[in-house]
């Protein structure tokens, strides 16, 4: 028995499934009738207006009705989708037992223990017909399925089959009073409209159920005697045709099963019964441990029964449905009535193969349960449950394929499943002693493996290895190294289906989808309410399944939904791009067209593939709230917006992604004020003052207005307000727009006017308007109000706002593909099918070209900027500098040496040993190994240009050996002087040279550069900075924390480089305003030390104030104060300006400089690159650039290619060891 839905309740006395609907009816001995939904397993609904037991209930055939018949005499008709009553049918002097529709006719038929059968109309909700006859209790009765014919069953030990024919006929006359009458007559005589037909005797005690077959002229019963019989009849007569004895206490129904050769009995001795119609015996027991069996009912179409008993029901099936197949390549290998057929999914052509051998046993569940292919041998194996689970395997003709009638003699073997694990070798799991045989094609056993788990089933998991399913878990299992390959906790596993690729693997239980890896590495895991069937993958990698009703698709991320909905289940076979292939239960191939656009959409969307999805956009119908709602839970409102043609749900979602032109644009469409309202609620929390503004006037929502205008700074808007609520006659708004702009004369007025004198009063005398507080004195006479003493009075004017006029500021963002629209983003967006495996949103998206932007914002201003007077220097006076001339380093000559013979010396050079050892280019220098020390710099740091480093490389090499002259005609003699030589040392063991140059060395230059920095000597300062960088790439230290200091060393030195540039720069651009107060102002941006800081400042706020650029020197004048400068000149410099530019917070100029936006400054262009932008750098002093600079020498170092691959700055033998 495959139990499908189980309940537990009040004991289950009738039974009814609906026709189309998974919905059955439980009729319980409490009284209650329940509805439930047994593919959900939900209680639907509930109907109690029963008074005691209910023992029949059955569902109308097509309309939305079923009837219930009770202990209380009545027989009650509802409307489930109503949830009421209709009506009630009185007339029975006893409990009913049964009540059942006709399939056809509106009437009804019920049983009672009044011992009559009643036939009623429904429709006319009239009595039609009353079968005497019975002298006991009528226990059942039903209606013949195609005839007019009517079993009952009863305690007086007899079945009964009445004849209706003539209530056809009579409902189909007129009806005039003469059958009024009989009809009434027919309550107290019984009526000619239906005639006992046969009267069945046999039975020792009294009968509880009888039933008719569904074709065959034949009837079936069941009664207290423990029996149950058959019985049949023609025309004329009827007779006993056998006996099937089995039960051990009262038989309580029983009935033929409609779809197979079997009756199906339940008794109250807790079982449940199923026989073999033909050979009249028994099949198969299924029994409970405490419950009494009390009701059968089977599905009208489906292959479904359901059985009531004493603590509530179960819905199951006899047998499984599912076919057993195999999937290769283009085939399909299906056991469809003992025939195995083959499927081509290409051609859609259905053929026999061989025929298979039919069980020997009648047993249920005896069929292929699955089956398992070798393409390259054509073998296929086939197992079931036959003996407790066994295999049998068939090699299928190659050319005698549709010709197949006399079965081969398969191979066949016991073994709980088997399947192929090779071309010719097939594993049998032996469950006795938990071990995996492996066979060949001859069924003989060439290996055997124990299993790593308690497996109760194996499935195929590759060549060679296989996946055992145990009770709460699978491993994958190498039957080659016997190894467990992978492992995964799940709940226990029906079916294996793997992707095409052999790559991911979907594990389907009852009601759980599990997606893992190859390795069984956990993916994702979906939870569906209704059974899982059966799955597929298709060809991008997205897992299709199907559950009871519904075909439904899995995403990697393990989003899940509804393709289509079916009609009756069915299995999946293989999906192929918009084609689903299925089997049905019948074993009939289907090819279901499916629209896959919804899951290509939110596949494309994962995978990052936006031009895809653009292309989808523009191409699909792609609506509906599901998408829209998927969208925003994903944080796509944008693209969602493209979906909508709905006003109101464009709205929403353009507020929500914050697109304030579209919800603007829907805002004017659907010209609702609460819409107003939420535009103007999102405008000013971005700060859009212009929208907000817009908004509020269109809704004239007046109060919020004066306060945007308050907050915003425009006073003369404020003044405008208050000449509105003036002609308004809006005293409350007079009032306040006055209190806003602070006007005292005109708060007094409007408190005179709106008589209020005495506030009036007060007001004047506390603001000192000492005139207008006499006249109204004047006019108070006696009532003056005494202002309250040792009080002092504030002025009440609202503070200026922080930000006069405009919009805020935004930080400027890039633009997402999205964003443009449809118009012109994608066009030529063919498939790309190559996965962007770095792809995200917002950066690689990047419509907007950075550097070009704000080359072309240069030129504009350039372009447009006024002509200033000269400046002044500001901070640093640099202008009459006298800089001593550079010092030169004194150069040996290379060619000192003598052209003499000089003697080898003995053993390997020190030189070498230096160079072998040693990964540090100075080392290699020193070594006078020049170009394995030039090739150590370009890989290591990117350097291109060594002309500033070829006296340093000269220095090293001379500082590392000193010169002895033996005789005054012989040669110098070179020696090597060794780093951390003692007389101690081992003459054998050469150190590293000795170097020049030191760390503390630098240290010493960089606190000179600082102070030619202070002092002005700009020139100079920027010498030493970059004499500190030439030197960095030959240092060598000893510790980690040494090299740390050294980088940090480079980060400082190339931000003075940087800021020095452009300072120089800026004294040769005088007659370019515009370009000095931007170079000024990116100066300020460098790391730069606190005083220096202070001073670039000072000069950058004093070269704007004089361009009267007074906002951005406001700026400046604020950064200035905020670093508390010690030179109180400096402070108060930057005060007045502060003071003098608030006046006027404006720019003469536009300048490319936004200090809100974070920003690097390019080294060759000076230009900012801002956040978001694309930029490269130097590979040894880290400078940024913009992306046309790359493979350009850096401009700061004078060294590095500029984007060039590097491993990094090495100078230290701890990094090597």
């Amino acid at each position: 028995m495959l139990t499908k839905f189980e309940t537990k309740s009040n004991r289950v006395k009738g039974l009814s499934f609906h026709s189309k609907r998974p919905w059955i009816l439980a009729s319980l001995h409490s009284g209650v009738i329940q509805l439930w939904d047994y593919r959900m397993g939900t209680l639907i609904d509930r109907f109690d207006e029963h008074d005691g037991p209910v023992r029949g209930v059955h569902f109308h055939v097509s309309q939305p009705l079923f009837v219930s018949g009770g202990d209380d005499y009545k027989i009650k008709v509802w409307n489930y989708k109503l949830h009421r009553c209709l009506f009630t049918l009185f007339g029975h002097l006893d409990y009913i037992r049964t009540v059942q529709f006709h399939h056809e006719s509106p009437w009804i038929v019920s049983a009672s223990d009044d011992q009559t059968i009643r036939i009623w109309n429904w429709q006319s909700r009239t009595l039609m017909s009353v079968l005497t006859g019975h002298n006991h209790y009528v226990m059942c009765a039903l209606f013949h399925p195609k005839e007019d014919l009517v079993v009952s069953a009863s305690l007086d030990q007899t079945v009964r089959v009445w004849d209706i024919g003539a209530l056809r006929k009579k409902t189909s006359s007129p009806a005039d009073d003469v059958l009024r009458l009989s009809q009434m007559n027919t309550d107290f005589f019984g009526g000619v409209d239906a005639v006992v037909k046969y009267v069945l005797e046999g039975h020792d005690r009294g009968v509880n159920w009888a039933s008719f077959h569904p074709t065959l002229p034949l009837i079936v019963s069941g009664a207290d005697d423990r029996q149950v019989k058959l019985w049949r009849m023609n025309d004329t007569k009827a007779w006993e045709v056998d006996t099937l004895r089995g039960h051990m206490n009262n038989v309580s129904c029983v009935f033929f099963h409609a779809k197979q050769d079997v009756i199906v009995s339940n008794s109250e001795d807790k079982s449940i019964r199923v026989w073999d119609a033909t050979k009249r015996t028994g099949i198969q027991t299924f029994r409970r441990e405490h419950d009494r069996f009390w009701i059968l009912a089977a599905h009208p179409e489906l292959n479904l029964l359901a059985a009531g008993h004493d603590s509530g029901m179960i819905v199951f099936k006899l047998e499984r449905e599912r076919p057993a197949f195999s999937v290769s390549v283009d085939s399909l290998y299906y056991v469809k009535d003992r025939f195995l057929r083959l499927y081509e999914f290409s051609t859609q052509k259905d053929t026999q193969v061989i025929p298979i051998r039919r069980p020997g046993s009648a047993a249920l569940n005896q069929g292929p349960r699955t089956l398992s292919y070798s393409p390259t041998e054509n073998a296929v194996l086939i197992c079931s449950d036959v003996d407790g689970g066994s295999y049998e395997l068939y090699i299928v003709p190659r050319d005698g394929i549709g010709r197949g009638d006399t079965v081969q003699d398969a191979k066949r073997g016991i073994g709980g499943s088997a399947v192929f694990v090779a071309r010719n070798r097939f594993a049998v799991l032996e469950k006795s002693s938990n071990q995996v045989l492996v066979k060949n094609l001859k069924n003989e056993t060439v290996k055997k493996s124990v299993l790593p788990v308690a497996a109760d089933a194996i499935f195929y998991a590759g060549t060679g290895n296989l996946l055992c399913r145990a009770e709460d878990r699978v491993v994958v299992f190498d039957l080659q190294q016997r190894l467990v390959l992978g492992e995964l906790q799940t709940s226990f596993i029906r079916y294996v289906v793997w992707s095409n690729d052999m790559e991911n693997v979907a594990l389907l239980s009852k009601h759980t989808i599990i997606i893992a890896s190859k390795k069984l590495e956990h993916r994702c895991t979906l939870h569906e309410t209704i059974r899982v069937k059966s799955g597929a993958w298709d060809d991008n990698g997205v897992f299709m399944y199907t559950t009871l009703n519904h075909i439904k698709y899995c995403l990697p991320n393990g989003d899940n939904g509804i393709i289509r909905t079916l009609d009756v289940p069915v299995y999946m076979t293989k999906v192929s791009q918009n084609i689903v292939f299925c089997l049905d239960r019948d074993g009939k191939n289907l090819a279901v067209t499916i629209d896959a656009t919804e899951y290509m959409f939110k596949l494309s969307l994962l995978k990052k593939k936006f031009d895809q999805v653009m292309s989808m956009i523009r191409s699909s119908e792609l609506c509906g709230q599901a998408m829209i709602a998927y969208l925003q839970q994903k944080g796509f409102p944008e693209v969602a917006l493209h979906f909508v043609k709905d006003e109101k749900t464009r709205f929403n979602l353009a507020l929500e992604s914050g697109n304030i032109q579209i919800a603007v644009a829907s805002a004017k469409e659907i010209d609702k004020k609460d819409h107003w309202y939420r535009l103007g609620v999102e405008a000013l929390r971005q700060g859009n003052a212009g929208i907000v503004e817009y908004a509020y006037q269109r809704t004239k929502n007046f109060e919020r207005l004066s306060f945007l205008y308050l907050v915003t700074g425009y006073m003369d808007k404020l003044s405008k307000m208050l000449k509105i609520a003036e002609v308004k006659n809006d005293v409350m708004g007079q009032f306040h727009n006055a209190l806003y702009l602070g006007d005292i004369r005109e708060r007094i007025k409007i408190l005179e006017n709106a008589g209020h004198l005495p506030l009036a009063y007060v007001t004047a005398s506390v603001h000192g308007l000492h005139e207008i507080a006499e006249r109204l004195a004047a006019d108070l006479g006696d009532n003056i109000p005494s202002l309250p003493e040792g009080k002092s009075h504030s002025l009440l004017i609202p503070p200026s706002p922080i930000m006069c006029g405009g919009d805020w500021p935004l930080l400027r963002v890039m633009k997402g593909i999205f964003d443009g629209g449809l118009d012109n983003v994608g066009r030529n967006a063919q498939e790309e099918d190559e996965e962007d495996a770095d792809a995200d949103w917002g950066e690689d998206l990047d419509i907007v070209d950075a550097e070009n932007m704000q080359n072309e914002d240069i030129g504009m201003v350039l372009e447009d900027g006024e002509v200033h007077e000269e400046n002044d220097e500001g901070g640093w006076d640099l202008e009459d500098l006298e800089l001593p001339p550079e010092l030169d380093t004194p150069k040996t000559s290379s060619h000192a040496r003598s052209a003499v013979f000089m003697a080898p010396t003995p053993g390997i050079p020190v030189s070498q040993i230096w160079t072998q050892r040693s990964s540090l280019a100075a080392e290699h220098a020193a070594a006078g190994n020049f170009d394995t020390a030039m090739r150590l710099l370009s890989r290591q740091l990117g350097i291109r240009n060594f002309a500033p480093l070829k006296p340093l490389f000269l220095d090293l090499h001379m500082g590392s050996h000193t010169y002895l002259r033996a005789l005054s005609s012989s040669p110098v003699i070179s020696v090597a002087v060794e780093r951390g030589w003692s007389e101690s040392s081992t003459p054998n063991v050469r150190g590293p040279p000795v170097l020049v140059f030191k760390f503390s060395q630098l240290e010493e230059k960089l606190k000179a550069g600082y102070k030619a920095t202070t002092a002005g000597k700009f020139s100079e300062a920027l010498r030493i900075f970059l004499s500190i960088l030439h030197t960095i790439p030959l240092i060598v230290v000893e510790s980690r924390r040494e090299v740390d200091e050294v980088k940090e060393l480079i980060i400082i030195v190339k931000e003075y480089v940087l800021g020095l540039r452009m300072e120089v720069k800026r004294r040769e651009v005088k007659d370019d305003p515009v370009r000095q107060q931007e170079l000024a102002a990116y100066f300020t941006h460098c790391n730069l030390q606190m005083p220096h800081l202070r001073l670039a400042l000072l000069n950058a706020m004093t070269v704007c104030f004089k361009a009267r650029n007074h906002n951005t020197a406001a700026n400046f004048a604020r950064r200035l104060l905020e670093t508390n400068p010690t030179n109180e000149n400096q402070a108060k410099t930057a005060r007045s300006v502060l003071q003098a530019a608030e006046k006027n917070l404006t720019d003469a100029s536009q300048l490319n400089y936004d200090f809100r936006n974070p920003f690097v400054v390019c080294g060759a262009t000076y230009i900012p690159i801002y956040r978001g932008q694309k930029d490269v750098s130097c590979p040894f002093c880290s400078s940024r650039f913009v992306p046309s600079q790359e493979g350009q020498l850096c401009t700061v170092c004078d060294l590095a290619v500029i984007g060039s691959d590097a491993s990094g700055l090495l100078c230290s033998p701890s990094q090597i060891r």
